[in-house]
C-alpha cells in the first residue's frame, strides 16, 4: 500500500492506521480481545463445506479518513492456492518512509479449510510477531505474550479469516444469506477471539472492475465492546473475492479499500 500523506503529520496518521488496517494488512486488528483468553478451550469447534478461490494478486485503492487527515493509497495483497497449502502475504508502504506494514500467513489445506501453521506480523520500526500454530503440540503461541490456547480444527489468523470466510461462501453459497451467522476462532499477534460475521444481504457497488453485485458482511464488535467495524463486500461474479472493505471506527474514522485490478495467478 502506498500511503500519500502531508510530512509533519505521517507519522501520527500512521500509528492509527498501523493499528486499524486488516486485509491489506490483512488483518492487524478489530477490537481488543474478551474474555475468551480466560477459557480458551471453550471455543466452539465447527466444520463446514469450503471451496477455496484460485491463487490471485489483487490491487486495490485506499481511501481514508484519520485524525482528521484525508489519505489516498494503494495495497496489495497476494493469495496462492496450490490445493495442499497457502499463503497470503500483504504488503503496506508509505511515501518517504518506506514498507511500514507486511503480513504474511501459511499453512496447509486440510478438511477445515484453511490450516495456518504461522502468521508474521511486521510493522514499522517494531521486530517483527509470529503467531505459531503447532499441529504436534495442538497448541497456538505467541511471541508477543505467553498466552496458549488449544488446536481443535478451523482456527484461523487475522490474515487467513478473510479467505477462510470466502472459501465458505464459496462453499455455501445457498446459505450464505442474509441474517445467517458465521463463527470463526481467530489468533493475532498477541491473543485469540471468537469473531462473528453476519451477512447483511445484497448491494450494487462500483469499482473499477465496473458495477458489482456484492454480498455484504458485516463483523461488528460485542455490544458492550467500543472497537472497531468491519463491513466486507464480497463479489461473487468474481470468485468471491473481495471487492471492498471498510473499517470503522466509533469515532467516524475510517479506511476503506476497493478492488481495482485481480490477476489469476497459478496455483
Amino acid at each position: 500500500m502506498l500511503i500519500s500523506i502531508f510530512p509533519r503529520r505521517a507519522f501520527r496518521t500512521l500509528s492509527r492506521l498501523l493499528c486499524t488496517l486488516l486485509l491489506t494488512s490483512a488483518a492487524a486488528a478489530i477490537s481488543p480481545t474478551t474474555a475468551l483468553a480466560a477459557d480458551p478451550a471453550e471455543h466452539p469447534v465447527i466444520k463446514r463445506k469450503v471451496s477455496l478461490p484460485p491463487s490471485a494478486e489483487l490491487h486495490y485503492n485506499i481511501e481514508a479518513k484519520q485524525s482528521g487527515l484525508q489519505v489516498n493509497g494503494e495495497a496489495l495483497v497476494k493469495w496462492s492456492n496450490s490445493g495442499a497449502k497457502y499463503i497470503v502475504t500483504t504488503e503496506t508502504r508509505a511515501m518517504m518512509l518506506g514498507k511500514i506494514l507486511e503480513t504474511t500467513s501459511e499453512g496447509d489445506i486440510d478438511s477445515y479449510g484453511l490450516a495456518p501453521t504461522r502468521f508474521v506480523d511486521k510493522r514499522f520500526r517494531r521486530e517483527a510477531s509470529t503467531t505459531t500454530f503447532n499441529r504436534e503440540t495442538n497448541a497456538i503461541t505467541f511471541t508477543q505474550s505467553a498466552e496458549t490456547y488449544p488446536l481443535k480444527g478451523g482456527e484461523q489468523d487475522r490474515a487467513s479469516i478473510i479467505w477462510q470466510l470466502i472459501a465458505v461462501a464459496r462453499g455455501n453459497a445457498d446459505k450464505f444469506t442474509p441474517g445467517s451467522e458465521w463463527l470463526f476462532f481467530v489468533a493475532g499477534p498477541r491473543d485469540a477471539e471468537q469473531w462473528s460475521f453476519k451477512v447483511v444481504g445484497r448491494e450494487k457497488i462500483k469499482t473499477k472492475q465496473g458495477e458489482l453485485n456484492a454480498v455484504h458482511v458485516l463483523r461488528a464488535p460485542p455490544p458492550d465492546d467500543k472497537g472497531q467495524k468491519l463491513d466486507i463486500w464480497l463479489a461473487p461474479s468474481s470468485d468471491w473475492y473481495p471487492a471492498r472493505l471498510r473499517f470503522t471506527d466509533p469515532d467516524g474514522d475510517f479506511i476503506e479499500q476497493t478492488l481495482d485490478t485481480v490477476n489469476k495467478k497459478p496455483g
